[in-house]
This record gives C-alpha cells, sequence and structure tokens, in this order.
C-alpha cells in the first residue's frame, strides 16, 4: 500500500531544471508526469516545454509513465492530447501497458479487464494485443516505444531510420539498424517472487544503460527481461540486481523463460 502526499510534485515545473547540467548529459529520463500537476495541466504545454527544451541541446530523452487515478485531477486530463503533443520530443517513451490503455485507448482496456475475470491483465496478454498501442505511439512521433507488460514481458518498437537519425546524445548514428522492429521478447523464470517493487524501473534503466553501451536491439531487450526477474527475486528494488556479464552468463547457461 502507498500512502501519498503530493508535496514538490504539485509545484515542480520546467524551470526547476538545471539545463547547464542536462546539455551535458548523453540522456535524459523523466518520470511520472501523471503525479506530477504542472506536467498534465494545459495539455500537458509545461512538459512540452521542457522535453521540446532538452532535444535542442541534443541530449537523448527518455519518459516514463504512471498508474492514473480515474477520479484524481491527472484522471480528468486529456492523455491523449498530451501523449500526441510531447511525442515528437520523446526518443524512448517506456510506460506500462496498464497505464498506456488508460490513456490512449480505454476500450482496449475495458477488453482486457474483463477478458482477466479478477485477475492481473497483464497475465491474459498477448502481443497482438499489445502491438497497437505501440503502432499509435510510432505514428505520433516516439522513435523508439517499449512497453512493460508485467509477467508476460516486454514490447519493443521502433521508428524508421530516418526518425531514428533523430535520436540524441550521438546515438542515432548507433540506433538507425533498429528500424521498424516489432518484438515481444517474454520475461525470464525468476527463482522466487518476493516484490514486484521497481521491476519495471529496473528493467527500463537495464534497457537504456544497454542503449548506451551501443549494445544491439537484441541483447537491450534480454538484459531489461532479465532486470525485471532479478528484480522481484528481492524484497526491495535493488538488492537482487546483477551486472551485465552476470545477467549474460545467467542467460547462457539456459534461463528458462515465463510461457503464457
Amino acid at each position: 500500500m502507498f500512502l501519498h502526499h503530493p508535496g514538490a510534485n504539485d509545484t515542480f515545473c520546467a524551470s526547476d531544471i538545471d539545463y547547464e547540467a542536462v546539455g551535458k548529459a548523453q540522456l535524459f529520463h523523466f518520470g511520472y508526469p501523471p503525479l506530477m500537476k504542472h506536467f498534465f495541466e494545459n495539455n500537458g504545454e509545461e512538459l512540452a516545454a521542457m522535453f521540446r527544451h532538452v532535444k535542442e541541446l541534443g541530449v537523448a530523452t527518455s519518459l516514463d509513465m504512471a498508474a492514473v487515478d480515474a477520479g484524481s485531477d491527472s484522471g480528468r486530463a486529456d492523455w491523449e492530447a498530451i501523449i500526441r503533443k510531447i511525442l515528437p520530443f520523446v526518443d524512448f517513451f517506456v510506460p506500462s501497458v496498464e497505464e498506456l490503455a488508460f490513456m490512449i485507448d480505454r476500450k482496449r482496456l475495458a477488453e482486457w479487464t474483463l477478458r482477466a475475470q479478477g485477475r492481473d491483465i497483464t497475465t491474459g496478454l498477448h502481443p497482438e494485443d499489445i502491438a497497437p498501442l505501440a503502432e499509435k505511439l510510432i505514428s505520433w512521433g516516439a522513435k523508439i516505444v517499449l512497453i512493460k507488460c508485467g509477467v508476460p514481458g516486454l514490447f519493443l518498437a521502433a521508428g524508421s531510420r530516418e526518425s531514428l537519425e533523430q535520436i540524441g546524445g550521438g546515438l542515432g548514428a548507433t540506433l538507425k539498424t533498429w528500424e521498424n522492429i516489432r518484438k515481444f521478447e517474454p520475461s525470464y523464470q525468476p527463482d522466487q517472487v518476493l516484490s514486484g517493487t521497481g521491476a519495471g524501473d529496473t528493467s527500463i534503466a537495464a534497457f537504456l544503460c544497454g542503449v548506451m553501451e551501443q549494445f544491439d536491439w537484441e541483447k537491450c531487450l534480454r538484459y531489461a527481461a532479465a532486470t525485471g526477474a532479478c528484480c522481484v527475486e528481492s524484497f526491495d528494488a535493488v538488492s537482487g540486481l546483477k551486472s551485465f556479464g552476470e545477467l549474460k552468463a545467467r542467460i547462457a547457461a539456459g534461463w528458462e523463460k515465463v510461457t503464457m
């Protein structure tokens, strides 16, 4: 259970960011605008302005979302309009499938909920359920989309070579070889499941780290899935994490995938 007091989330805005420091980075990762009042007000004008500024600095950009309380101010925001507005300035869009469906396809979310019959909706998902959401995001301007799908795994989609060449941080030249990828990566089977805390965030961290190490897309996906599996083997979000070398050895030893 989370007890949440918004605190600084209700006052933080784009002008609070040190853009001089950001300009020295390779990648700018921003998370959870549904929890930050100024970033979902006015159809996301503040969020779009921030990402536009960072893109002008030549830095790669990454955006993660958060679950939306339908009864909150955030739940009443026009998230499809916000996402359409910001995606041209986002290189890596990395939402979870539930929050994404709530934002851009509630009819599909309702169908999944009905099909799940009280279970976690992700347990019954298949790649063909997720692909239409990824296609929308690519058509709206995202360069690379990685959708977290819970226990089943991760769905990766990438845009055209021309769009990938626009990715900042000096990564465009490497990532242009990812053009038009559509790939679902099943999760690895954890030895035990103690807590899901941080599994999505650590998966994304591994993926983005792999990108900056200039790994190919297959290795980035494998390490993202493997990191999520390691994370759930511990109660906290970090003590179960492994180095890329350790992940490579575990995968090479025949680490089994989740079967749905």
